[in-house]
């Protein structure tokens, strides 16, 4: 009875960790790497013709996006997940597959006029509809045997439509050891979707602490916010653009914005247009659509039983072909254009920016988490320019993020998660969190919460019957790091470069919000003054 972590092991994406039990070798999620990649992943234990499960906690790319490769490598097992996460898995993981031919097809230009050795995609589009003839649906709350010794049962945990913390029993002999994976655990009060429910035992937790070491700000009225947004955007004359994930988020902004349309709150420019470009979220759209009875929430519920699609209003236009998109930059009149991908990294977005980034009349809003290294979050931390397409394009437009919209719940969130367990767990495993951030929420759950926790790296492996450390993990940076982690540092010496990293972030928050003040009203440019004045005064005391 084995458990090794290998992916989001001191690192927010790519989730992936193996359990060997009961004679059979199983994956908790197969997902891909996004953004920085801060330590190299060790391999996988076994061939993936030897795995005989995947248990898969939801349908985003960082916990899914693996799947169709190790179908191409050999995996015929099954995979088992809800019934909205396989609905979702396969359209994401065949959009994440057009994708890799798209991109091996774009090097291999460049690689055929080099005379260098072609570029061969991570996998095709016949592998990603392969693999998904290989799930499962399961609904929540039911115990699944899988098969002699092993028994699961997923819970709704309000992260993504069809998300879910995985319960398993593992029983080899006298000895049964229940194991509990979080996936990721959802914000609470998040649109259209239930918020987290709670599990009451484990031996053995698995936890993500993607913002283990911060909380949200109180959230604003999201439907206020987002039509004030609209509302400066279009008296400017600009457009809107919202980098969206094609999946939760783009849900959410037509929820929100739907209900601007239904209570008229933009002045002047009251019949403007909602674009959707993103096949990929038109299509995630209608599977939401599908499963409204299993994960639609009371609200939502409530306007469903009034006759009213909760994710429709006039005005909305979807693009799906190459034609539909490049049309919208036609239409000159100011709208709202939500494109994929959310972080800025590929797809139709990426065009947009380019048509209004250098507009100061547009606004670029961003709404959901911005990972370190990818465009997004250079765009979001003040970058004056940034390249798109081989061309050098220059910042003016409004760079605004729409606080508080984060579909993962934050310190208190995760804190209140796992204090519902009663009794302790022998021990809770801290991933999927940037590597200062792992530690950090690992050492507040031992020293304020008297919780055994650790922060494993890749290739740590435990003997879960006996709880004994098997195997050490690995932390082998893929490049150097900002913070040196010589295994020489001081557990003192890096909290002490984790808290300056929070300062330097800090630091640029203020910025940010100093720089956007600048030239508004006066009344407001001399509160903010005083406030910060006041603020530095109590500090030089």
């Amino acid at each position: 009875m084995k458990l090794m972590f290998l992916g989001a092991a001191h690192e927010v994406t790519g989730s992936c960790h193996y359990i060997e039990a009961c004679g059979k070798s199983i994956l908790l999620d197969c997902g891909m790497e996004q953004g920085r990649d801060t330590y190299e992943n060790q391999e996988i234990p076994v061939p993936a013709s030897a795995i005989d499960y995947v248990f898969l906690s939801h349908a985003h790319i960082d916990h899914s996006g693996l799947l169709p490769l190790l179908y191409k490598n050999g995996f015929r097992g099954e995979i088992y997940a809800t019934e909205a996460t396989t609905d979702l898995c396969r359209i994401m993981l065949l959009d994440s597959a057009h994708i890799q031919e798209f991109e091996a097809q774009w090097r291999n230009r460049k690689a055929k006029r080099a005379g260098t050795t072609p570029f061969e995609p991570l996998y095709t589009t016949e592998e990603a509809s392969a693999v998904a003839s290989l799930f499962h649906a399961s609904d929540y709350e039911t115990e699944i045997p899988v098969t002699e010794g092993i028994k699961i049962r997923f819970t709704d945990v309000g992260h993504l439509l069809g998300s879910s913390s995985i319960e398993i029993w593992l029983t080899e002999g006298e000895i049964t050891k229940k194991i509990v994976f979080s996936g990721d655990i959802g914000n609470l009060n998040q649109p259209i979707i239930h918020d987290p429910r709670y599990t009451a035992e484990a031996d053995y937790v698995i936890m993500e602490s993607t913002y283990g070491d911060r909380l949200h700000n109180p959230p604003p009225d999201y439907v206020l916010e987002l039509a004030r947004h609209i509302q400066e955007t279009f008296d400017r004359g600009g457009n809107l653009v919202i980098p969206a994930f094609a999946v939760g988020r783009t849900q959410e902004m037509l929820y929100f914005i739907r209900e601007i349309k239904e209570r008229s709150l933009i002045k002047n420019h009251e019949n403007f247009k909602v674009y959707v470009d993103s096949p990929l979220a038109i299509e995630a759209t209608k599977i939401f659509t599908e499963n409204r009875m299993d994960c639609y929430d009371t609200k939502a519920m409530e306007l469903v039983k009034s006759g009213i699609n909760p994710l429709e209003f006039s005005g909305l236009v979807t693009a799906v072909t190459p034609e539909d998109s490049q049309a919208i930059n036609f239409d000159k009149a100011p709208k709202v254009i939500i494109s994929a991908s959310g972080m800025c990294e590929a797809g139709r977005i990426r065009h947009h920016l380019k048509h209004n980034l250098w507009r100061k009349e547009s606004t670029i809003l961003f709404v959901g988490y911005q990972a370190m290294g990818t465009l997004g979050r250079i765009i979001v931390e003040g970058a004056t320019e940034v390249r798109l397409f081989g061309e050098t394009i220059t910042v003016n437009a409004h760079i605004e993020q729409l606080a508080g919209v984060s579909g993962h719940a934050d310190k208190k969130g995760l804190l209140n998660w796992i204090n519902h367990f009663e009794p302790k767990p022998e021990k809770v495993f801290v991933v999927h969190g940037d590597d200062l951030v792992a530690d950090e929420f690992a050492r507040c759950l031992k020293e304020d919460y008297q919780l055994q926790s650790v922060g494993p790296y890749s290739g740590a492996c435990y003997d879960l019957a006996t709880g004994i450390l098997l195997a050490e993990g690995v932390k082998i940076p893929v490049k150097l790091k900002e913070y040196p982690q010589q295994k020489g540092v001081s557990s003192g010496a890096k909290r002490a470069m984790y808290l300056a990293d929070r300062l330097d972030l800090a630091n640029q928050r203020l910025t940010r919000i100093i720089n956007q003040n600048k030239g508004g009203a006066n009344k407001d440019m001399e509160q903010l003054l005083k406030q910060l004045e006041e603020f530095a005064d109590r500090l030089e005391q």
